[in-house]
């Protein structure tokens, strides 16, 4: 699929979904300030206002097609919540937190990760700002 196609079906699937929810008509009454709308036309608005953002990682291919590496990164917090039910400690659940960071940025920074870690055991941290815990 072209570039030029993808923004043509994006922007069809917009109108067709603004055909779909129009904004409410407006009353005989009389109020003041903006006419409330609903708010999958609000998210429609936004997502035609906003589009060549929505579709940069078409454009530019450094761009992820999703920005969840936040969400990737919690992931690992509540599946461990799930399985034990909560941490034991607070000390527990902050080295946890510790560790789980230390290994993202190490990712997100594309290091090695047993290179990293092994270096937290021989010698320096591969970062060189880490944030003690209380």
């Amino acid at each position: 699929m072209t570039l030029k196609k993808i923004e043509q079906r994006y922007e069809k699937l917009l109108l067709a979904g603004m055909r779909a929810n129009p904004p409410p008509q407006p009353t005989v009454e009389r109020r003041r300030g903006r006419k409330k709308k609903s708010k999958a036309w609000n998210l429609l608005d936004r997502l035609w206002v906003h589009r060549q953002h929505v579709l940069r990682f078409a454009h530019d291919f450094r761009v992820p097609f999703t920005n969840n590496a936040a969400e990737r990164d919690l992931r690992m917090m509540k599946v461990q919540q799930k399985i034990s039910g909560t941490f034991r400690s607070w000390a527990g659940a902050d080295a946890f937190a510790l560790i789980r960071s230390y290994l993202s940025t190490i990712r997100k920074r594309e290091m090695n990760v047993i290179d990293a870690i092994t270096a937290v055991f021989v010698s320096e941290p591969s970062l060189t700002a880490i944030p003690q815990t209380c």
